[in-house]
């Protein structure tokens, strides 16, 4: 009896460890798929394709702009980016370095990256949800980076303003 109950723990171990093993490769190919739709979002804004790169985004999608009043909904950031794009001067962010986070559940991720703009380093984050199986920007968050050691200039600056 003993070693029957051996065996069976021992299987039941070998069972969960295989599941671990299957959520660990499922989300390294959520976080691979999510680096990818990044990177392709960015080269659309690059490339000025304003369709490929609103279709990326959720219906319900939030922009949040390096300025502190820029909270833009899809359909107003939209109409405001058209212009831009139609004349084939949108913007051109590289990631430079990216960390992507999964949910447990695998509907729900979010990111941070450090992006070289025509603004120096800016820092973008934002959410992403998982829907007829595709992953799908939920809200973005465009940030400048400020050095440290030059934050105190900064704010002197826009306190003159």
């Amino acid at each position: 009896m003993k070693y029957i109950s051996v065996i069976l723990i021992m299987f039941v171990f070998a069972c969960n460890t295989n599941k671990i093993l299957l959520s660990n490769k499922y989300e390294i190919k959520q976080k691979q798929s999510i680096d990818i739709l990044l990177d392709n979002w960015h080269k659309a804004a690059t490339n000025t394709d304003l369709e490929n790169y609103f279709n990326k985004m959720t219906n319900d999608a939030i922009y949040l702009g390096t300025y502190a009043s820029e909270r833009w909904t899809k359909d107003d950031f939209y109409k405001f980016c058209k212009p831009y794009f139609d004349k084939g001067k949108a913007w051109n962010f590289k990631p430079k370095n990216r960390h992507i986070y999964v949910s447990g559940t695998g509907k729900i991720a979010w990111f941070d990256e450090i992006l070289d703009t025509w603004m120096g380093n800016c820092r973008g984050s934002g959410v992403l949800v998982y829907k007829n199986r595709k992953w799908k920007i939920k809200q973005y968050n465009l940030a400048v980076a400020v050095p440290n050691d030059i934050i105190k200039n900064y704010v002197k600056l826009l306190k003159s303003k």
